[in-house]
């Protein structure tokens, strides 16, 4: 498999959300070893206006990474324990991301920071030229299912009922 063009992340957040399931996640640790992982489910967070999204509440400088051209790495944490993993995309200063949730050898957000060894580093981080970690291409999942994003009831009704969230079917 090669790495995904440089022009696969220049989409909206919800384009790019469906177009990386079934993609292949690639981690190289820092002791050499090189695993594979298929991203089976993702969540797209669509700026400003969406008010799930971190930016909704302005340019700060936890955000400052979301307004970054699409293709670099948004790694925020959680609960004091968990790295969350996102994807950003579109153009620069269009502040989107889509979130990593689940990948075929672990499920959840948390697990998936977890597994993979994320830690604050990789805030920024250009998955098109990164040696640490990258998407390589796969072919398009047609068979996916959307629902509402999940953990977003602070966004108000409609923004957590939106079927952002899309996760390969098992037909």
């Amino acid at each position: 498999m090669s790495r995904i063009s440089d022009n696969f992340f220049q989409q909206d957040a919800v384009s790019l959300a469906k177009a990386l399931l079934g993609k292949i996640l690639v981690r190289s640790y820092p002791d050499g070893f090189v695993e594979k992982f298929i991203i089976t489910e993702t969540e797209a967070y669509m700026g400003t206006e969406d008010l799930a999204c971190h930016a909704s509440k302005g340019r700060t400088p936890r955000t400052e990474t979301l307004y970054a051209e699409g293709g670099v790495l948004y790694v925020y944490l959680i609960y004091g324990m968990y790295q969350m993993l996102n994807i950003v995309s579109g153009n620069i200063n269009h502040p989107e991301a889509v979130l990593i949730r689940s990948l075929n050898k672990t499920k959840g957000p948390g697990r998936v920071g977890k597994i993979l060894e994320i830690d604050r580093s990789f805030n920024g981080e250009d998955l098109r030229q990164s040696k640490r970690i990258w998407i390589e291409d796969a072919p398009l999942v047609t068979n996916y299912e959307s629902s509402p994003r999940i953990g977003i009831d602070y966004a108000g009704e409609y923004w957590k009922n939106i079927p952002w969230r899309f996760t390969i079917s098992s037909d």
